[in-house]
């Protein structure tokens, strides 16, 4: 296995890393995690680990596409596992986040939804013997939900401060760039979706 895959596979170990640290039982334990006030906000030494490793996912994320694209690495496994790290890390976050009541599930839903229509007509095109390439919106919308998970992650500091809703305004233009980018792909494949025979 080359390293671009190997990459990938730890970006997948992380997220029940990640998913330990933020829902593990600390009172339950008998621990209560260290927490940093700045202003008014308080921010937990758990958002702060959860967000360490989140940064690490995310540069393996480049790391292992830059590489395999350097190297001429890219290979079948490569291709179906480097999407499915990424929504998992992604997605993950984002169910973290609502479960706990910090972010709207609206949102949310709307951004799953869009991977599931793009899922869906990515295996048509793959039936069909098409690639439909990534547009320029998924790679904003990927973008976006990047920086809105480390906000939501640092309790939108230091915006907070300023009494911005930076990582909420984020949040919602994640899933409105979601929802464009999910029209965008379903557009490209009406023609195979809604074929005739």
């Amino acid at each position: 296995m080359n390293l671009p895959n190997r990459l990938t596979i730890f970006r997948i170990v992380l997220v029940p890393v990640i998913i330990l640290v933020y829902l593990f039982p600390y009172a339950a334990a008998g621990i209560e995690p260290a927490a940093f006030q700045i202003g008014s906000v308080r921010l937990s030494v758990i958002n702060l680990i959860a967000l360490v490793i989140y940064v690490v996912a995310a540069l393996t994320d480049a790391l292992d596409g830059h590489i395999a694209r350097s190297r001429n690495m890219i290979t079948t496994f490569g291709k179906f596992a480097d999407p499915i790290a990424d929504k998992l890390l992604t997605t993950t976050m984002f169910l973290l986040f609502t479960a706990r009541g910090i972010i709207p599930v609206v949102p949310v839903i709307i951004m799953i939804a869009r991977d599931t229509v793009v899922d869906g007509c990515r295996m048509i095109a793959s039936a069909n013997g098409k690639v439909v390439a990534a547009g320029m919106m998924g790679k904003i919308k990927t973008v976006l939900q990047m920086i809105t998970i480390a906000l939501v992650l640092l309790n939108n500091l230091p915006f907070e401060l300023w009494g911005i809703p930076v990582s909420s305004i984020l949040l919602w233009c994640s899933a409105l760039v979601s929802f464009l980018s999910g029209a965008q792909y379903f557009s490209q494949m009406k023609e195979d979706i809604f074929e005739s025979k």
